[in-house]
C-alpha cells in the first residue's frame, strides 16, 4: 500500500523585527553522484515517488550497458554550470524556477509588416512631368504635378499632361498634393488637374505665388485652396506625417518631404543639389535633417536622376556671379539681354546686381517673365529699386551702354521674346551690331535644333551672342554623382527607387547606389510610370498597374490629339493629301460630275499636270469597274479609288500622301 505523505510546510525562520518572511520552497535534495548520475540527472521526476525495491546485478549491467542521453545546453544567465569531466551539475539555487523552454523560430506566429504603396503617375523615363502617389492604410497624398514639353514629331500639341485617371478614381481618398518647387515640370498641369480635382495644395511661400500666376490664367486662382509650409514643420494628412526638408536648387523655396506613414519613412527629395556656397538668401541642403532620419531608419529613398551621369559635384551658383561679371565687362559700351528661366529668381537677382553695379537700368521681357518678377518682389525674394527697373516701352529712350534687358526664351520657344527678337518681329526690340546678348541656360533635351535656329537669327543680326559652354554662364540645379552618392550615404535607404530622368539616367543612378555596397542589388528598382509598387520592411513588389500616360493639349483641346490623330499630321507632314471628289446617281451609279482632284502638300500642280491628269484617269478607271461590278456600298467604291489611285502615285513618284475621297450621292 502507499505510504501517506502529508503536505509540506513552511519551514523558513521566522524574519526579524516581526515582518513576516517570503514564502520559499524547501531545498531539493542532492542529486546522486558516482557512476549513475548521468541517467539520475535525466530520469524523469515522480510526481508520488515509491520506495524503490533493490536492484539486481542484471539490471545494474543492462543499465549500465544502456548509453546515457546528451546534456542539456545550460541556459543563458543560469548560474548553474553544465557537467564537465564527469562531474554532475551544481544543484540549482534556493527559490530559483526552472525557466521555460524558448520556441523554435518556425514555431513563432510572425507578424507581417504594415504595407504603403508608391505610384508614380509620371517622371519616369522622361525628363518632365513629375507626379507621385503614395497611399497607405486606405490614405493617400500626391507630390508635384508637372508637365512636359511636346516633342519634334507632335505636330501642333502646345503641352503634355499626365493621365489623371487614377487620380480622379480615388479622389475621396486623396488627402492633399504636396509641391516642392515652383518649375513647369512640377507645377505646369496644375491648372488641369485643378478644373476636375479641387485637391488641397500644400507648397512654400514662392512656389505658391508662382502657381497663382499660372492659375489666373484659367481662371482657377480664386476657388484653388493653399497651404504654405516651411521647413521642419510637419504636416499631417491622415496617417501621412510629412516634413518639408530645404535642398538646393536653381529656384528659392526647393524642398524635399520625409514623409512618415506607419509602413515607414520615406524621403522624396525632389530636384536638389549640394550646394556649399549658395547664393545670399538661401542655406545650404539641410543634410543634417535627412541624416537624423538615416539614423532613425529610412524604409525608402526616391532621390532625383538628371545628372547621374555627370561624376564629381555640380558648380556652384557662385561661379555664374563670376562668370556673368566678366561678360558685363565686356560688353562695353552695347546694350546687354540676357535670356533665362523666368523662373529662375536667383538668376535675375545676380543680373539686377551686376545692373546696378554698372549703373544700367534693367527691364523685363516675356509674359511670364513680367508677372514672376512682379511677384518675386511683393513677397520680398526679389530685390530691385524702383528707379532701376524701366519698362520695355522706356529702353529706346536710354542709351545702349545704359540698359539691361532680361528677357524668356532661352530654350528657343518659337513665341518667346527672344525668339521674336532673332525674327526682327519685336515690336519694342530691334537687335543690331550693339547688342550683346547672353543665353543663360542650357538648352533641355530635345530643344537643342530651336535653341541653335534662334542663336544663328541673332548672330545674323549683328549681335554678338554667348550661348552653351562658351562662358559660365549657367550651373545646373541638379546633383552630379557624388552629391547623389552623399544623398544615399546620409539617409541610408532599406530600398531605393531612382526617379526624375530618362532610363539611362534612371540606369546610372542605380548603379551608383549599387556600388556604394550597403543596398542590396534586389532593393535597387527602376520602376515604370503606372506601376503600382508594394513597400514595407518585408520587401517590395509590384502589385499590378494603373493608368498612366500622357495627355496632349492643343490649344483648348485637353485629350481630343491622340496618337491617332498625331499618325495623320505625320503623315500630312511627309507626304500632303490628295482629295478627290465625285458626284454619282444614286439610281444607276453613273458619274454626274468629277472626278475632280485636289492637292496640298503633295506636288505643286501646275507643274505635274500630267501626273494629276493621269491621276483622274485611274479614278474614273476605278469607278467605272464599280459600276461595271453593279457595286452599290459607297464604302467598297471609296476603297477601289483609294487603292487605284495611291498605287499609281507610288509607281510615278515613289510617295504615299493621304487620299482622301469624297463622293456625293445625288
Amino acid at each position: 500500500m502507499e505510504e501517506f505523505k502529508p503536505k509540506r510546510k513552511n519551514t523558513a525562520q521566522p524574519a526579524q523585527n516581526g515582518q513576516s518572511a517570503p514564502h520559499t520552497r524547501k531545498p531539493r535534495t542532492p542529486k546522486p553522484q558516482g557512476e549513475n548520475a548521468a541517467n539520475a540527472q535525466h530520469k524523469p521526476r515522480p510526481r508520488c515517488p515509491r520506495p524503490a525495491a533493490p536492484a539486481t546485478a542484471e539490471q545494474n549491467a543492462a543499465a549500465q550497458s544502456i548509453p546515457a542521453p546528451r546534456p542539456r545546453r545550460p541556459r543563458q544567465n543560469q548560474n548553474s554550470a553544465a557537467p564537465q569531466n564527469g562531474q554532475a551539475a551544481a544543484p540549482r539555487p534556493q527559490g530559483q524556477r526552472r525557466g521555460r523552454r524558448p520556441k523554435s523560430p518556425e514555431h513563432l506566429e510572425m507578424t507581417p509588416a504594415i504595407p504603403m504603396h508608391i505610384c508614380p503617375l509620371g517622371g519616369l523615363g522622361e525628363v518632365g512631368k513629375n507626379i507621385t502617389l503614395y497611399e497607405c492604410q486606405g490614405d493617400m497624398i500626391l507630390v508635384d504635378c508637372g508637365l512636359v514639353f511636346p516633342d519634334a514629331d507632335m505636330f501642333g500639341v502646345d503641352l503634355v499632361i499626365p493621365d489623371f485617371t487614377y487620380v480622379l478614381e480615388n479622389r475621396d481618398r486623396i488627402k492633399g498634393l504636396f509641391i516642392t518647387h515652383g518649375h513647369e515640370d512640377h507645377i505646369g498641369s496644375l491648372p488641369y488637374l485643378l478644373k476636375k480635382f479641387n485637391v488641397p495644395i500644400y507648397a512654400a511661400k514662392l512656389t505658391i505665388g508662382l502657381i497663382k500666376n499660372k492659375l489666373e490664367e484659367h481662371g482657377l486662382a480664386s476657388s484653388a485652396i493653399f497651404h504654405e509650409i516651411r521647413p521642419r514643420q510637419k504636416v499631417t494628412l491622415g496617417c501621412f506625417t510629412v516634413e518639408p526638408i530645404h535642398v538646393n536648387h536653381s529656384i528659392p523655396d526647393s524642398l524635399a518631404f520625409a514623409i512618415d506613414c506607419p509602413a515607414g519613412v520615406v524621403i522624396h527629395t525632389g530636384d536638389f543639389k549640394v550646394d556649399y556656397t549658395p547664393l545670399s538668401g538661401d542655406a545650404v541642403t539641410d543634410l543634417p535633417t535627412i541624416a537624423e532620419y538615416g539614423r532613425k531608419g529610412v524604409l525608402a529613398l526616391l532621390a532625383d536622376s538628371t545628372n547621374a551621369e555627370r561624376p564629381g559635384f555640380t558648380a556652384t551658383e557662385q561661379t555664374v556671379a563670376e562668370g556673368v561679371h566678366r561678360l558685363f565687362a565686356k560688353a562695353g559700351k552695347r546694350r546687354i539681354i540676357v535670356a533665362t528661366f523666368a523662373s529662375n529668381i536667383y538668376r535675375v537677382q545676380q543680373i539686377i546686381d551686376l545692373a546696378i553695379e554698372s549703373g544700367r537700368k534693367v527691364a523685363v521681357s516675356g509674359r511670364s517673365m513680367v508677372s514672376n518678377t512682379e511677384m518675386a518682389r511683393e513677397l520680398g525674394y526679389l530685390h530691385a529699386p524702383d528707379n532701376v527697373l524701366i519698362t520695355i516701352d522706356e529702353i529706346n529712350k536710354y542709351p545702349p551702354e545704359k540698359v539691361v534687358l532680361i528677357t524668356t526664351g532661352s530654350q528657343g520657344e518659337p513665341l518667346s521674346a527672344l525668339s521674336r527678337m532673332a525674327q526682327a518681329s519685336h515690336r519694342q526690340v530691334r537687335v543690331g551690331p550693339n547688342d550683346f546678348i547672353i543665353i543663360s541656360a542650357r538648352p533641355i533635351p530635345g530643344n537643342e535644333k530651336t535653341v541653335t535656329k534662334v542663336v544663328n537669327g541673332l548672330l545674323t543680326l549683328g549681335a554678338e551672342v554667348i550661348y552653351e559652354n562658351m562662358y559660365d554662364t549657367h550651373v545646373s540645379g541638379h546633383a552630379c554623382q557624388e552629391e547623389q552618392k552623399l544623398m544615399l550615404t546620409l539617409a541610408h535607404p532599406q530600398f531605393f527607387l531612382p526617379v526624375h530622368g530618362e532610363f539611362k539616367q534612371l540606369k546610372r543612378h542605380a548603379e551608383t547606389a549599387e556600388h556604394l555596397g550597403y543596398i542590396p542589388k534586389q532593393n535597387i528598382y527602376i520602376a515604370e510610370n503606372g506601376q503600382n509598387i508594394r513597400l514595407s520592411a518585408d520587401g517590395m513588389t509590384v502589385e499590378n498597374t494603373v493608368t498612366a500616360g500622357a495627355v496632349m493639349v492643343d490649344g483648348y483641346g485637353v485629350g481630343d490629339v491622340g496618337n491617332v490623330v498625331l499618325r495623320d499630321r505625320h503623315h500630312l507632314s511627309e507626304d500632303g493629301i490628295i482629295i478627290v471628289t465625285a458626284a454619282i446617281d444614286g439610281s444607276n451609279g453613273q458619274v454626274l460630275s468629277g472626278p475632280n482632284l485636289v492637292s496640298r502638300g503633295f506636288v505643286y500642280v501646275r507643274e505635274s499636270e500630267e501626273l494629276m491628269e493621269g491621276a483622274r484617269t485611274q479614278v474614273e478607271m476605278a469607278l467605272d469597274r464599280s459600276l461595271a461590278d453593279n457595286l452599290h456600298d459607297w464604302a467598297s467604291v471609296k476603297a477601289r479609288v483609294r487603292e487605284a489611285l495611291s498605287s499609281y502615285i507610288y509607281r510615278r513618284t515613289k510617295r504615299s500622301p493621304m487620299i482622301l475621297p469624297i463622293l456625293l450621292e445625288v
